[in-house]
This record gives structure tokens, sequence and C-alpha cells, in this order.
């Protein structure tokens, strides 16, 4: 077993070292990280420029490559030269903070997984659901025994990727775990608006709305009742539903 570990946080991040430690004994690793904090980066690629890496020590001291780009910049990068030995599994994480529902359109941890699972290869994102890394020690566990369970059962064919979201709880690898659907959020909180020294305007993005679609079978209703969260996900975006009735309304056939 070959295992890829990237993350969004960042090289020095707790969560890419306690997953990175999580891993240990399950087969070879290798861990690329982006040099600095790269949260709501998405699936984004650096074209603009050309990447540099360096190899440095994580927070526990272990050995890990330093992109100065983005998460999904580290796993194209591994995959398409850096790595002598294509990875047989891409874990990306443990993300401080959730991504759920609408947030896995942004998140950089998720887009790093995708990444992997876009080339072929199956992949997990962790997250923890509150920031601040707490109980990081049994969501890392919990990620273990989620890759354990995974690597011991007949996969479905093909490559597959996987949302994870764990309560911070001390007995995170303990609580009953459920295959979700993603919820939906509200829009985002206005605009932060403020000044620089100079007069000029400066614009925060806004906190994330609450959830809109929390019900039974949502990401967000399994986290809030004290469950982890497993969401199967794919990069299909056609509307399949309504592609007749796209037809009709544009007067064009059904390709």
């Amino acid at each position: 077993m070959h295992i890829l570990i990237a993350n969004d946080d960042g090289y020095l991040a707790p969560g890419i070292a306690a997953l990175v430690q999580a891993c240990q004994g399950l087969g070879s690793i290798d861990v690329i990280a982006p040099e600095q904090n790269a949260s709501g980066t998405s699936n984004a690629l650096t074209l603009t420029r050309p990447l540099t890496m360096f190899e440095a020590r994580g927070a526990l001291g272990h050995p890990v490559k330093v992109l100065n780009g983005t998460p999904s910049d580290c796993v194209h990068v591994a995959l398409t030269g850096l790595l002598e030995r294509r990875p047989d599994l891409v874990v990306s994480g443990i993300n401080n903070g959730a991504n759920m529902g609408d947030d896995t359109l942004y998140s950089g941890t998720v887009a790093a997984a995708m990444e992997g699972y876009l080339f072929g290869i199956p992949a997990i994102a962790f997250s923890q659901a509150e920031k601040g890394w707490g109980q990081l020690d049994a969501a890392a566990a919990t990620a273990r025994a989620i890759i354990e369970q995974v690597l011991a059962s007949t996969q479905p064919p093909g490559p597959w990727l996987l949302n994870v979201n764990i309560p911070n709880r001390a007995d995170a690898a303990a609580l009953p775990r459920v295959i979700t659907r993603l919820g939906r959020r509200h829009a985002s909180e206005p605009v932060i608006r403020q000044q620089s020294p100079r007069g000029e305007p400066l614009y925060w993005i806004g906190p994330a709305g609450d959830a809109r679609e929390a019900g039974a079978g949502t990401d967000f209703h399994a986290v809030a009742s004290g469950l982890v969260s497993i969401t199967p996900l794919q990069v299909d975006l056609t509307d399949h539903a309504r592609r007749s009735a796209w037809a009709g309304t544009l007067g064009v056939p059904l390709a």
C-alpha cells in the first residue's frame, strides 16, 4: 500500500501531522502540502507562475514536500511527475473545521482528495466538525479506523471519493458512522467592509450562512446528532433531472 497525504491548512498544521501519524503502519507514505494555509481555494490550479518545492519537517517531525501552491497543485504535481510510484490511496486533512453541504465546493481539503479521484485513485477527505483542533487525537483514530475498514472491505469498482466529517469528541472513534448526503447552507453573511490606513476600501468575505437543508440523512444532521458523517461524492455536475425540460424549453433534442 502506498498512501499520498495532503491538506489545505499548510504543512505545519496539526491536522496533517495527526493524519500522517494515524496512517503509520498501513504502508509507505508520501506527504505533500501547501506552504501556507490555502483554505477555500477549491480545485484551483496555479497556471500563471511556476511552482517551487522544498523538503521540510512537519509539526511532528515527519518529512513533507512543501509546494508554494494550492492543495490541488500539491496532488497534481505529485501524481504527474514528483512521485516515482503511483499511490493506491489519497487522503486529505484532517481539516480545521467542517466541510459539509455547499462548503465542499469551496474546500481545499476536499479538492486535494478530488484531484486524486480525478486521476483514478480512491480518495478520502477528513475534517473535524469544529475549528480549534479539539480532540484531534480522537479524530485521527477515527480516520485510521475508517481507512482500515475501507481497505479491508470489498470496494465499489473504479475510483471513489469519500468526504468524512468527525465531531470534536474524545469518543469520536467509537461514534456510529453513517452514509449521508450533502445538506445545503443559506447564502453567506454580508461582506465585511473595512478601510486601509490609506483610506482604501477593504473587503473580507463574510462567514458562511447557517444550514438551510439539514434534515435527516444530511451530513449536517448526522454531525449535529453526534455521528460521523461519510458522504460519497462525484464530480458530475449535470442536472440530469432537468435535461428533458431544457430540451423542451429550448426546442432542441437530447443528445
